[in-house]
């Protein structure tokens, strides 16, 4: 099984090494783990890590955001004919010792296996209130559009399958699109399966969502972009039943 780590990365220059680094070190059986890192229009020092050390990448001209980085790995995963896509964030906050069980997901059958931090708690890092208390309601929008609970809503360590890449490298949010694409997926009639993972505290930089303003923005922008999206789906689930 070919599987890529895509890991998006915005001036990580204190962190990204490490991150592939502990990726490197991941031995799973008949199974060929690579990576690329999508840097996506650094201002730092990124871009001359990743060449000095000769590590795979794909330097994007202008940043794009993360669903331009994300997406961007998406197209080279199904270029290169990759059976499962892995999101990886480069900031050192995600567990490569989980990224097994997220591949297991996907062979029993899931299309997008996702690493949750709030099916059970195996670790004392918490994330701050705000993000919590978001995915609540982001949590409660897609169980309300879509039937299905989905308790870490957010959680950009996800596992996908060559179905899913095909789906997304065709069409992916450029803002926040963890939620959006869930509820796209579901729509859609994918199988979603949601695993127990650890996240350890950021090594260096800062969440976009650093600032309530930012937070509160995140918030509006999200729950419409799912309500949309539902709304959309549905309409077209509607259209072809009339057809």
């Amino acid at each position: 099984m070919k599987v890529l780590m895509i890991i998006p990365a915005y001036n990580e220059e204190k962190s990204i090494l490490n991150t592939i680094s502990s990726l490197k070190s991941v031995k799973i059986k008949d199974v060929q783990l690579d990576y690329i890192v999508i840097n996506d229009g650094s201002t730092d020092h990124t871009l001359e890590i990743l060449e000095e050390n000769h590590c795979h990448y794909i330097s994007l001209p202008t940043n794009l955001g993360i669903g331009g980085a994300v997406q961007t790995g998406y197209k080279y995963a199904y270029r290169n004919h990759y059976d499962v896509a892995i999101q990886f964030d480069g900031d050192g906050q995600h567990d490569p010792n989980y990224i097994a069980s997220l591949i297991e997901e996907i062979k029993k059958g899931a299309d997008i296996a996702i690493g949750s931090r709030y099916v059970e708690k195996l670790s004392e890092f918490r994330s701050t209130f705000m993000r919590r208390f978001g995915s609540t309601i982001l949590s409660f929008l897609i169980r309300l559009c879509t039937g299905r609970r989905i308790y870490d809503p957010t959680s950009g360590f996800r596992a996908a399958n060559q179905k899913v890449i095909e789906l997304f490298q065709e069409e992916y949010p450029m803002d926040y699109p963890e939620p959006d694409t869930i509820v796209t997926v579901l729509k859609l009639g994918y199988r979603v399966s949601e695993i127990p993972v650890k996240m350890k505290e950021r090594t260096s930089g800062k969440s976009s969502l650093s600032s309530p303003i930012k937070a509160s923005f995140y918030m509006i922008k999200v729950s419409t972009a799912i309500i949309v999206s539902a709304l959309s789906h549905r309409k077209e689930k509607e259209i072809c039943q009339k057809n």
